[in-house]
C-alpha cells in the first residue's frame, strides 16, 4: 500500500504544478489585454467620452473574468483528470495486485487440491492394496482350507469317501421321517435303527433325505451324519456276508478239500466271523454258531444295514407278518422233534431244496421244513429208497420230479428259504409228528395241518 499512497502523492504534486502554470499563464495574458484595453480606451474617450471609457472597461473585466475562470475551470478539470488518471492507475494497481493474490490464492488452492487428490490417491492406494492384501489371505485361507479338506479327503478310505452324504438315525428303535420340515407335518415313513439315507438337502433343523422309496425331513438332533455316521454303522453293527451264487458249498476250513457243512444259494446272508483267522480268497462266516469258509469271489461283505420304510410299506408287511402267523397256528401240537442228522452231500441239500420250493415253496416257513422232514423220515423209515434222491424219485410219489420240474429249480438253484428248510431237516429236525405223507389241507384227511398241507 506504500507504492499506492506514493503514486498518488506524486500525481497531485504534477496536478499542481500544471494548475500554478496555467494561471501564471492566465495572469500574463490579462496583464497584456489590460494594456491593450488602456489604448483602447484612450481611442474610446477621445470618441465616446467618459462612457465610452466606463463601457469598455466594464467588458474587458467580463473578458478576462471569464477567461480567468475558464483558465482556472481547466486547470481543475486537468486537476481531475489527472486525480482520475491517477486513481485509475492506483486501480489498475490494485487489481494486479488484487490478480496476482487471486492467482497466489488459486496456486496455493490448486496446490491443497491437489495435496488432497494426492493423499486420497494414496489412500485409495492403501485400501486397495489393504483389500488386495486381505483377498490375497483369504485366498490363502481358502486354498488352505481347500487344501486340508483335500488332504482329509484322501485320508479317508474310498468307503468313508461315500459315506459323507448318508445320514443315519441315533436312536434305539425308529425316527418319524415327515413330509415337510415340520414337527406338525404328515408322517410319510420310518427310518429304523439300522437304516441308511441319503441326503438331498441339508438344514439347520431338518434335513431333506431319500432312503428306499420314502422322501421326506428328518429332524437333526436325531441324526449323525458323514464320517460320523460311518463310525457310529461300523461301531454298532455287524457286517453281514451275501451269496451270489447258487450252490456255493460253506467249508469247514480255508480249502477247497475241506469238508462241507452246507450249500447255500444266491440271496442267502450270514454274519462275517471277524474273530476268525482272515485267509486270501475266503470269507469266514458264522454259520450257526461255527465259523465257516466260503470263496471270495461268489461273495460280498457290506455293513448289515437297511432302508427307510413307507407307512404303506409297513402296514403291508405287517399285514403279511399276520397272515403267516395265522398260518403258522393252524400247526397242531406235534411239536418240533430233533432226531439224528443223515450224511448227505451238496447235491442232495440241493435236490430237497428243490423239491421242497415244487411243493411248499409258497407256504410259510414251517410247511417248507415238514416236506422236508416227510422226505428224510421216508429215508429212516426202510420202507421207501435209502436215499434222498431215491425217496424223491421213487415213481408215483413226488410228481414234480416226474414232470422235471425238481431238476429244472436244482439247475438253477433253490431259494434260500427251501435250501435252510433242506438243511434243517437232514439235520434231524422234525414238526410233523414222524408223517411220511401229506396231502392238501382241503383234502379232509386226518393228521396235523402245517399251512396249506395236512401231514399223516
Amino acid at each position: 500500500m506504500s507504492l499506492k499512497k506514493r503514486a498518488i502523492e506524486g500525481i497531485v504534486v504534477a496536478g499542481s504544478l500544471v494548475m500554478m502554470s496555467t494561471i501564471a499563464q492566465a495572469a500574463d495574458l490579462d496583464g497584456v489585454q489590460v494594456r491593450n484595453a488602456a489604448v483602447q480606451a484612450e481611442t474610446d474617450f477621445a470618441t465616446g467620452g467618459t462612457a465610452g471609457v466606463v463601457a469598455r472597461l466594464d467588458q474587458l473585466e467580463a473578458e478576462a473574468f471569464g477567461d480567468i475562470e475558464a483558465a482556472t475551470a481547466g486547470v481543475n478539470q486537468t486537476g481531475r483528470l489527472l486525480v482520475a488518471t491517477a486513481e485509475e492507475a492506483v486501480s489498475d494497481t490494485e487489481a494486479a495486485e488484487t490478480l496476482d493474490a487471486q492467482l497466489q490464492q488459486a496456486e496455493a488452492t490448486e496446490t491443497q487440491q491437489a495435496d488432497a487428490a494426492q493423499s486420497e490417491t494414496e489412500a485409495a492406494q492403501s485400501q486397495a492394496d489393504g483389500e488386495q492384501a486381505a483377498d490375497a489371505e483369504q485366498t490363502d485361507a481358502d486354498a488352505q482350507s481347500e487344501d486340508a479338506q483335500s488332504t482329509d479327503a484322501d485320508q479317508m478310505s474310498a468307503e468313508e469317501q461315500e459315506w459323507q452324504n448318508r445320514l443315519m438315525a441315533d436312536v434305539d428303535d425308529f425316527l418319524y421321517i415327515r413330509e415337510s420340515g415340520d414337527e406338525n407335518a404328515a408322517i410319510v415313513g420310518k427310518l429304523y435303527k439300522g437304516d441308511v439315507a441319503e441326503i438331498a438337502e441339508t438344514g439347520d433343523t431338518w434335513t431333506h433325505v431319500e432312503s428306499g422309496n420314502v422322501d421326506g425331513y428328518v429332524k437333526n438332533s436325531y441324526c449323525v451324519t458323514g464320517s460320523e455316521a460311518y463310525t457310529y454303522a461300523n461301531d454298532t453293527f455287524d457286517t453281514e456276508v451275501e451269496i451270489q451264487t447258487n450252490g456255493l458249498r460253506i467249508r469247514s476250513s480255508a480249502d477247497p478239500d475241506a469238508s462241507v457243512l452246507a450249500a447255500v444259494s444266491t440271496g442267502m446272508t450270514f454274519p462275517l466271523d471277524a474273530d476268525a483267522e482272515t485267509v486270501d480268497g475266503w470269507v469266514a462266516i458264522d454259520y450257526k454258531g461255527t465259523t465257516g469258509y466260503v470263496s471270495a469271489e461268489y461273495v460280498t461283505t457290506e455293513l448289515a444295514l437297511g432302508e427307510a420304510v413307507t407307512i404303506e410299506e409297513e402296514q403291508a408287511a405287517a399285514a403279511k407278518a399276520a397272515a403267516e402267523a395265522a398260518k403258522s397256528s393252524q400247526v397242531s401240537s406235534a411239536g418240533t422233534v430233533q432226531n439224528s442228522a443223515v450224511s448227505a452231500s451238496v447235491d442232495d441239500v440241493t435236490l430237497l431244496a428243490a423239491l421242497i420250493q415244487c411243493e411248499a415253496g409258497n407256504e410259510c416257513y414251517e410247511g417248507q421244513l415238514a416236506v422236508g422232514a416227510v422226505v428224510m423220515n421216508r429215508v429212516r423209515s426202510g420202507r421207501y429208497a435209502g436215499s434222498i434222491y431215491g425217496v424223491i424219485y421213487q415213481a408215483g410219489q413226488f410228481p414234480p420230479a416226474g414232470r422235471g420240474a425238481v431238476a429244472s429249480i436244482a439247475a438253477n438253484g433253490p431259494k434260500s428259504s427251501c435250501i435252510q428248510a433242506a438243511q434243517e431237516a437232514l439235520n434231524g429236525a422234525d414238526n410233523t409228528g414222524g408223517a411220511t405223507c401229506f396231502s392238501r389241507a382241503s383234502s379232509g384227511h386226518a393228521g396235523v395241518v402245517i399251512g396249506n398241507h395236512v401231514f399223516y
